[in-house]
């Protein structure tokens, strides 16, 4: 764990005009929120990616894919600075230049980056997007942290992608968390003998939408 670099980290209160309106759906909205980087990116449209830790290679390339097309259709893509297709889907939108965003839903206060080989990608993220978290200035990683993060990932979304996850992952309890809430919830399909595509196909046996390229998710949406 490392600071990351020293941009203000602003306080948005539940009655602030900029709180996000979309986190009043969750039963437990949080009271404020800290953001570091734009502010006015939480007014755009945001899609959800999300998948294993330990995603496989294609998998990483389906995160990148998904990440540019729906960031060129002028969407937020959002997720949770994890390692794999998190890291993999913000990566993606960075490259494609500083007219394109990308928002790292944290599991930390801001001054804190998890896992700490992302500090280079949460600096990135704060030039070309932003950083959001519930959780105030000066606390770590905790395991109940990151299913309560995905929540907030659930909320702030339109729908969400999830690429690759076994049937374990967390990936499910954000993508049955925005299910709950009226989201839409997008699964890409796999081999049947794969682990990480477990998780996927459970989802979609339960009313995700199988997809399989970022047009079909954006077909689903409005915005």
């Amino acid at each position: 764990m490392q600071n990351i670099l020293p941009r203000p980290i602003l306080q948005i209160q539940q009655n602030d005009r900029r709180y996000p309106a979309r986190l009043n759906d969750l039963y437990d909205p949080p009271g404020q929120i800290y953001i570091q980087g734009d502010a006015r990116l939480l007014n755009m449209p945001m899609i959800a990616i999300v998948g294993s830790r330990a995603a496989s290679s294609s998998g990483l390339r389906n995160a990148a894919w998904f990440a540019q097309g729906l960031s060129k259709a002028g969407v937020l893509v959002i997720s949770g600075l994890a390692r794999g297709i998190d890291g993999a889907a913000h990566q993606a939108v960075l490259e494609l230049g500083e007219d394109y965003f990308t928002a790292a839903v944290c599991g930390t206060g801001l001054d804190i980056t998890y896992p700490r080989e992302h500090l280079g990608l949460a600096r990135a993220i704060i030039q070309q997007g932003a950083l959001i978290s519930e959780l105030p200035l000066g606390i770590g990683p905790k395991p109940f942290h990151f299913p309560r993060r995905n929540r907030l990932i659930a909320a702030l979304a339109l729908g969400v992608v999830v690429i690759e996850a076994a049937e374990r992952s967390g990936s499910l309890i954000t993508a049955r968390l925005a299910a709950d809430l009226g989201r839409e919830v997008f699964a890409l399909p796999g081999a049947i003998n794969n682990p990480l595509s477990g998780g996927c196909h459970k989802l979609i046996q339960q009313g995700a939408k199988l997809v399989s390229s970022p047009k079909e998710v954006l077909e689903e949406l409005v915005f």
